[in-house]
């Protein structure tokens, strides 16, 4: 059975799999619900259907109607920090006054890594519309009681009001009742794990009323990013899709936006049919979904670009940075900037899940447990602090009680990617199959990019004996994963249960071309030619496979070694080339299982060259390895999932 993905559940956890949660790091979207906690955004792909995204023809007229909001030039030039930062400074304030406070906090971040303005190049606020100044009063009151969560309260002294401002907060108000309503109901009445189950009461209502709005072209850029957000909490994704692309260019400035859009891409196919404004945003977008698309490279890229220019304090990079060498598993590298940023901003919560992932496949328990404390002492009801507590649980195999954290993270906001996966993992810890592919189930709707939960769909039925369902969903994460090693190895032995050895060998040969993390795939390819009397291949993958262990130096289970050198041995016999069977055999002495082996052939090997046997001069064609493999390091390229053909659920 292939490794578990979750780091550190079992020994696997240590050997470099330090899986956590695929986070959306720039602190959520701005649709908070009960207590505050922010209900991140739907991910919800789009079946696969690559079309065009163009804009909506309406932009420039929505664009003229949005009298209440300011004309934010937003080029794609960054030589003018003192500009951006205006912008930024600006739409900080824009979104604080709608109560759109994550987007708020990424902007005035931001800002804050940028040289402070002098006093004469400070903008003055916004000016008051007659519209906004009739409904200031209504406004205020309002915007009180929109701040102390009294959602129906706010919503009922706005009705009527007609400035851009008013309005959009008297539907935010109606919404986030809504969102209140439901995670107040689905705490009192269900289960963690039946969470999703109820609606949202408000949300047809409010499609229709935006609905009308927006064919009349009425709905500034913060009205568009609303109305997206209803239609994708409604499931239906083309529809928000184009929404949203028309919010970035109707205010392209507002955050929220790009990253609901970001939350709805399943892959970079889409992304290339989307029609998006020229702007320096766009760069912070790309940057994050190539984050989210496990496009590592081009996202790391993009974030060297961004602190080249000028955002080189911005810790939200930094952090986003740290993320991304920990989706491409480089330990050390994540370990050292989330240190890093711990001193600079040591009050900091967002991704500290995703750094204890990081000290959990270290096994670094006193780091874990005083990142932990740290955290209760800052805030013990943030998702991330119950999601670290959880995983220091893990570390000491108290799995209930890492199981119970992750159920409190999750009743503070049903829709946290992470708690779904690292409870799954849990659950398969505690052999509870049952519940484990419920919560990796809720993780997918969550998020479709999530591979560890496809994976971990993939193990549950695969315990549970039922190949062709774990084939399905391996081939899902090794979509979404093409080079990433386990995967493959993981579909290679489906394929060898189901007989399919052809697409196995494919599988396992892949393995090794990405850059095997286990150091296993060779092995399994050897042992299908040996089940396949293929002696000359399977010899050749075990040489390569000792090749390769000893040229990195790594320590590996002797078990595996032990059989390389038995085979070894044994192949070289057959062939009679007694000194190089001599040498397997001396070193099959030096393990438990193959002493004995070992032992018995070497007297064999002394017996018959006393007798006067000669050895084979006649040696049997080899089977070379393609020359792109044939160095000593185990190469590591890109590739694109393998076309696979087989039966499937």
């Amino acid at each position: 059975m292939p490794q578990p993905l979750w780091s550190g559940h079992c020994a696997s956890r240590n050997s470099g799999l330090m899986e956590g949660p695929l986070m959306s790091s720039s602190g959520g979207t701005e649709l908070a619900g009960v207590e505050g906690q922010a209900v991140f955004s739907l991910m919800i792909g789009w079946g696969g259907r690559d079309r065009k995204m163009a804009a909506s023809s309406s932009i420039v007229s929505v664009a003229a109607t949005a009298s209440s909001v300011p004309i934010l030039p937003s080029s794609c030039d960054f030589s003018n920090l003192r500009e951006i930062k205006k912008q930024l400074l600006l739409i900080a304030g824009l979104t604080r006054e709608r109560g759109l406070l994550h987007s708020s906090k990424w902007s005035a971040e931001l800002a804050f890594s940028l040289p402070a303005l002098p006093l004469a190049e400070l903008q003055p606020p916004p000016p008051i519309t007659e519209e906004d100044a009739q409904d200031m009063d209504a406004y205020t009151l309002a915007k009180a009681y929109f701040d102390v969560k009294e959602y129906d309260r706010a919503a009922h002294f706005l009705h009527g009001c007609n400035s851009k401002k008013a309005y959009f907060l008297y539907m935010y108000s109606r919404y986030l009742s809504g969102e209140k309503k439901k995670d107040d109901e689905t705490v009192d009445s269900l289960g963690p794990l039946e969470k999703g189950q109820v609606k949202n009461e408000a949300l047809r209502e409010l499609r229709v009323e935006l609905s009308k709005k927006h064919q009349a072209r009425e709905l500034d850029g913060f009205g568009l990013y609303l109305y997206g957000v209803v239609l994708r909490k409604l499931d239906l994704v083309k529809e928000a899709i184009d929404v949203f692309v028309e919010a970035t260019h109707v205010l392209p400035l507002h955050w929220g936006a790009w990253l609901e859009l970001c939350n709805l891409i399943t892959d970079k196919e889409m992304l290339k049919f989307l029609s998006l404004p020229d702007t320096w945003m766009k760069e912070f977008f790309l940057a994050h979904i190539y984050t989210e698309l496990q496009l590592i490279e081009e996202a790391l890229q993009k974030y060297q670009n961004l602190i080249d220019v000028g955002f080189s304090k911005s810790s939200y990079i930094v952090s986003q940075i740290a993320v991304a060498y920990h989706n491409i598993r480089d330990i050390d590298k994540a370990l050292s900037i989330f240190n890093e940023l711990r001193k600079q901003d040591p009050y900091r919560i967002e991704n500290m899940d995703t750094f204890s992932n990081l000290l959990y496949v270290r096994s670094m328990k006193s780091e874990l447990s005083y990142l932990a404390h740290n955290l209760c002492e800052i805030d013990k009801y943030r998702v991330e602090t119950c999601c670290v507590i959880g995983n220091y649980y893990s570390l000491r195999s108290q799995h209930e009680k890492a199981a119970l954290y992750f159920q409190r993270a999750l009743k503070l906001n049903p829709r946290y990617l992470g708690a779904w996966t690292l409870m799954g993992h849990e659950y398969m810890e505690m052999k509870n199959t049952s519940a484990a592919i419920q919560a990796y189930r809720h993780a997918i709707e969550v998020n479709k990019r999530d591979y560890r939960a496809w994976y971990g769909l993939g193990q549950t039925y695969e315990i549970l004996k039922m190949p062709f369902y774990c084939l399905y969903y391996y081939r899902r994460a090794h979509q979404l994963r093409p080079n990433d090693s386990r995967m493959l190895v993981a579909l290679g032995e489906c394929y060898e249960k189901l007989n399919q050895l052809v697409e196995a060998k494919k599988c396992y040969w892949r393995a090794y071309a990405v850059g095997d993390v286990e150091k296993m795939a060779l092995v399994k390819l050897a042992k299908l030619h040996e089940q396949l009397t293929e002696s000359e291949q399977a010899a050749q993958c075990y040489i390569k496979y000792i090749q390769d262990i000893y040229s990195c130096g790594e320590i590996v289970e002797h078990l595996e070694e032990s059989t390389a050198f038995r085979y070894l041995a044994q192949y070289y016999f057959k062939c009679k080339l007694w000194d190089e069977a001599s040498a397997c055999a001396q070193k099959c002495c030096a393990f438990n299982d193959t002493r004995e082996e070992g032992k018995a052939l070497l007297r064999q090997i002394l017996q018959l060259r006393n007798q006067g046997e000669t050895p084979s001069t006649e040696i049997p064609a080899p089977f070379f390895l393609p020359a792109s493999l044939s160095a000593n390091n185990t190469p590591t390229r890109r590739v694109s999932p393998l076309n696979l053909s087989s039966v499937t659920p």
